[in-house]
């Protein structure tokens, strides 16, 4: 058993639920977080918490109620798909508001105890979209792009006092993530075609396979905080390792090439 505390955000389905039970199930004192207490409820951990990350008083409080931690799990966020030039403004700035400076604010509250007691681990959970922006997909990809940008330099800060940062990557997951999601790719216009195209080139990445479950997330997770030597970055399934290994190393223009080859994407 491991003794160890944890707070998670954005428990109420898919990899933030799947994470706080596997933390759980590692021994931890594990409180579980949501914007709705009734999605979380029923969860089996030590404490199930009210939270929304978008408000600072929230998120205040929020650490006042927990106090330290040795494990802090960014999870919170939405999706937002759709053209660049066609999807709401309104729309991306909510979006960045929950997926970037939510796990900001969570950062800022809870690693100062970190700091201090010179150890912890961060863990934000990104996406294959922080590694590499797909059509129809610029502004979800700009904010985990951007978590991965402040964790890089978050890992640079806070090594120094012990505390650890790992971002974790994950490709296609099978969980509730479309319910919430601002998606514009269907409408009729110029990028209807390139929708439908799309579409099928993300069957050709998945090779024809379901997507994993988001247990397997919370494996690999878990994995990692346990590992002796854990890497800066995780990516998580066989797409997200696909394209993070096809991406290191190579310029954009080579990394394009060979990727519109692999998902024979004409567009």
């Amino acid at each position: 058993m491991s003794n160890k505390s944890a707070i998670v955000t954005g428990c109420s389905s898919g990899i933030g639920r799947a994470t706080a039970l596997e933390l759980t199930a590692r021994g931890y004192e594990v409180v579980a977080t949501a914007r709705r207490y009734e999605s979380i409820a029923d969860l089996a951990v030590a404490r199930a918490l009210t939270l929304d990350v978008d408000s600072d008083e929230s998120v205040a409080a929020a650490q006042a109620a927990v106090g330290p931690v040795d494990v802090l799990v960014n999870n919170a966020g939405f999706g937002i798909d759709g053209p660049v030039e066609e999807v709401p403004l309104v729309e991306v700035r909510r979006a960045f508001e929950t997926n970037f400076f939510g796990a900001a604010r969570m950062i800022q509250a809870f690693v100062p105890s970190m700091r201090e007691r010179g150890s912890g681990t961060i863990v934000n959970v990104t996406s294959v979209a922080g590694i590499v922006g797909g059509p129809l997909a610029g502004f979800y990809s700009a904010t985990k792009f951007a978590l991965e940008a402040l964790s890089e330099s978050l890992h640079l800060e806070v090594g120094h006092f012990g505390v650890k940062v790992l971002v974790v990557e994950p490709g296609a997951i099978a969980t509730r993530f479309g319910d919430n999601m601002v998606d514009l790719r269907g409408r009729p216009g110029p990028y209807a075609e390139l929708a439908t195209k799309w579409e099928s080139a993300m069957g050709v990445l998945g090779g024809g396979e379901p997507a994993p479950g988001p247990e397997l997330v919370a494996t690999k997770i878990c994995d990692a905080l346990e590992a002796e030597h854990r890497p800066l970055r995780l990516p998580v399934g066989a797409d997200a390792e696909l394209i993070a290994g096809s991406r290191e190393g190579a310029s954009y223009d080579d990394f394009e090439a060979a990727m519109r080859e692999i998902l024979q994407l004409d567009w």
